[in-house]
């Protein structure tokens, strides 16, 4: 993700918006101002987390996504890496 996405809380709004859809994975900042993020679960929901991400927090502004289809692997739970 890109856009306005360091030092606005986006990290954890990611991670709370993957706790409110049962989703696991992770999230971190990059050096380069992005924020990376892997994330797995069911497809609706998947659909939903996407959404919610794209909007952002209140106090970010997302102005790209990037996204790749992954094999899944076994995770428990979201972590702010």
């Amino acid at each position: 993700m890109s856009g306005w996405v360091q030092g606005v809380g986006f990290r954890y709004f990611v991670k709370y918006t993957a706790s409110l859809h049962g989703l696991t994975g992770w999230v971190h900042n990059r050096e380069d101002g992005d924020v990376e993020l892997e994330v797995q679960g069911p497809p609706a929901e998947l659909d939903a987390f996407l959404e919610a991400v794209r909007e952002g927090n209140r106090w970010s502004q997302v102005e790209g996504v990037e996204t790749r289809r992954l094999d899944p692997i076994r995770e428990n739970g979201f972590e702010v890496v």
